[in-house]
């Protein structure tokens, strides 16, 4: 399926942007670091087993356009950590449709998502083996030290989309 016709049909909201407006910043790696989300070291697509925070921004950096795109989800209240995990698993799920869309157009596209690549319930790093899935495996925007605040403001979208929602951003450089 044509990438923009999946995200027209999803009802995800979607800009084109020249890839030279994305804003990096390495300090994005430092919140990794933090380890809130448990991933860290412990999923092959997350810091610091994504790369050298460097060389993913060059990586980057060489794609002339970005589509942005991002998924609002409904939550029963600001405190549904429960709506906001599923929401994340709805999203990434959606972000392996995108992918391979986008790599049907694209077959050099690099494309990002939100948080950890979720295409496995247990990654294969919390067991020391290689990652199952290489060519389905997708990293997040703020592992390649993107900031998704600045990247939803040029872009056009917006960074909250309401009360009791929650949004999820992913990109498809190429």
């Amino acid at each position: 399926m044509h990438l923009t016709k999946l995200l027209e049909r999803s009802n995800a909201k979607y800009a084109v942007i020249d890839a030279a407006d994305i804003r990096f910043d390495p300090a994005f790696r430092k919140i990794c670091e933090g380890n809130a989300c448990g991933y860290y070291g412990a999923c092959w697509t997350c810091p610091p087993d994504a790369g050298e925070i460097g060389a993913l921004i060059e990586r980057a950096r060489g794609y002339r356009r970005a589509l942005v795109f991002q998924t609002v989800h409904p939550l029963e209240d600001s405190f549904d950590i429960e709506g906001m995990h599923a929401a994340g698993a709805a999203h990434n799920r959606f972000v392996q449709a995108v992918r391979r869309a986008a790599r049907a157009e694209h077959p050099d596209a690099l494309v990002l998502g939100a948080g950890a690549c979720g295409i496995c319930r247990r990654c294969a790093k919390r067991d020391g083996r290689p990652c199952r899935h290489p060519g389905r495996a997708v990293s997040s925007l703020e592992a390649y030290g993107i900031d998704v605040s600045a990247l939803a403001k040029s872009s056009g979208l917006s960074y909250t989309n309401g009360p009791n929602t929650v949004t999820y951003f992913g990109a498809v450089l190429y």
